[in-house]
């Protein structure tokens, strides 16, 4: 429903909760965030047409591509969606040897997948199936189940046919117009070739352990130690990790899920020895937990078992994250600094943390773990308590940033209300591409909150959880 819908966004908190769907007839409801104009371009010329129009008349300009987006970004006054159907296999014709994808923008997750399958090969997209790929996904860095073997998705792009501000269609890669290529990190409103592979088989296993009965809250959280302490091993193996840890607020007990453990191109066999001195120190510490092991002959048999539809539409929570390097567990001392900040913040109450373990933003090329935190209420509820639950989360990402200096957070699942975002988001690169951002966009059409020069304005808001529900006003 939010896909098909050209207006339609994925965080209703963003958008000012003004009109959430009630089994009231007689509720009414408001515009807030959603945008008031929609044009449904299924071709490049209505694409140019839409991007004119919104600079000739000053209106707001927002694109959305699947709206696969945790703060809000594909609302706001006057909204574009781009849809490119379709996906080309095809063997490229540029400075790069081997397969690869030819696809727009709209495409979402689990129709490349699918695609890649059907020619065995497969594609790095995430582990949400309805994500856009070719879209933010990639302009963020854009992590995944096959990142941890074939790297961000933003290495995968060879070129890329993109609209600019001023109305112009043209290619960017690493031959011809260089600059903008590296800039958009391959992503953008137009079309994309990206690269492609060889499929794998993968072995997946998926197990929870919590504490209550005889396993204290302390050996609960030894038992997520140990597993950070393989962090390193599994990382050097190509092993993706994919985990939960959820406080007694949520069920009574801490409860950590394994959703999944990935090890692409491993036996299971060969999985078995990788997760043996972990799983013997959870048994050593009287948890129980029972993996479930199935073995799949291609990487997207093994995605498309693993990694069911996520719902989207929350109301009641808001996330953060941090990216956590490999130096910091290197060294007993930083490694129980960071892991005693990290799991502070559900002992402080958190609603949730969420593990990616796995190695743009500087910072990825040396990351072993990306992970999220966020703050909850019961909704509906009150401007007090959602502001509350602002600050609350601003307090948790500070003890993270306290010991992970010099790193960031990824823009694809952040804090919007990050400080010092052009550094967290973009690091050393932000000056660089400040500039370029400045030469093919002079007019600030292509604005979002926390995108590159978004310094220049700022939505007037006036809701708990600052949005998308107000005028861009120029700063």
């Amino acid at each position: 429903m939010h896909e098909e819908d050209p207006t339609s966004m994925m965080s209703p908190i963003y958008q000012g909760l003004t009109c959430m769907p009630t089994t009231d007839p007689t509720a009414t409801c408001t515009l807030g965030a959603y945008p008031a104009y929609a044009v449904n371009a299924t071709n490049v010329a209505q694409i140019q047409l839409a991007v004119n129009f919104a600079r000739n008349t000053g209106i707001r300009f927002v694109v959305k591509n699947t709206g696969h987006e945790f703060s809000g970004k594909s609302g706001g006054a006057g909204a574009i969606n781009i849809r490119h159907e379709g996906v080309e296999f095809t063997d490229a014709d540029f400075p790069y040897t081997g397969p690869a994808f030819t696809s727009g923008s709209g495409v979402v997750g689990v129709d490349i997948m699918k695609a890649a399958s059907e020619q065995g090969t497969v594609v790095v997209g995430g582990e949400a199936r309805d994500v856009g790929v070719l879209g933010g996904y990639i302009q963020g860095g854009g992590h995944g189940p096959m990142t941890s073997i074939y790297g961000l998705a933003a290495d995968q792009v060879i070129s890329a046919r993109i609209i600019t501000a001023d109305g112009r269609f043209f290619t960017a890669s690493s031959t011809q117009n260089t600059g903008l290529f590296w800039a958009l990190g391959g992503g953008g409103p137009a079309s994309l070739t990206i690269k492609a592979y060889p499929t794998t088989p993968v072995t997946v296993v998926t197990f929870t352990f919590a504490s209550g009965g005889n396993v204290t809250d302390d050996a609960f959280w030894l038992g997520v130690r140990a597993y950070w302490e393989s962090f390193i091993t599994f990382n050097n193996a190509g092993i993706y990790s994919y985990f939960f840890v959820f406080p007694p607020a949520a069920f009574g007990v801490n409860y950590f899920i394994m959703s999944p453990f990935w090890a692409p191109n491993h036996t299971q066999a060969e999985t078995e020895v990788f997760l043996a001195p972990w799983f013997g120190k959870l048994t050593a510490l009287g948890i129980d937990f029972t993996p479930v092991y199935n073995t799949y002959d291609t990487l997207y048999e093994g995605w498309d078992a693993s990694f069911a539809q996520e719902t989207v539409g929350s109301d009641d929570a808001i996330v953060g994250s941090r990216l956590f390097l490999q130096e910091y567990l290197e060294d007993e001392a930083t490694f129980n600094a960071t892991f005693d900040a990290w799991s502070g913040s559900s002992r402080n109450n958190a609603s949730l943390l969420v593990g990616v373990d796995n190695a743009v933003l500087p910072a990825w090329r040396k990351t072993t773990l990306h992970t999220m935190q966020g703050t909850s209420w019961t909704a509906p509820t009150n401007f007090i308590t959602m502001a509350s639950a602002r600050a609350k989360l601003s307090e948790l990402q500070l003890a993270w940033k306290a010991v992970t200096p010099g790193t960031g957070a990824y823009l694809g699942e952040c804090d919007i209300e990050e400080v010092d975002w052009q550094y967290n988001f973009y690091g050393i690169n932000y000056d660089r591409l400040l500039r370029i951002k400045d030469a093919t966009d002079p007019w600030s059409l292509f604005w979002t909150k926390t995108g590159v020069e978004s310094e220049v304005a700022s939505v007037v808001s006036n809701d708990a959880i600052p949005g998308e529900n107000g005028r861009l006003c120029w700063n």
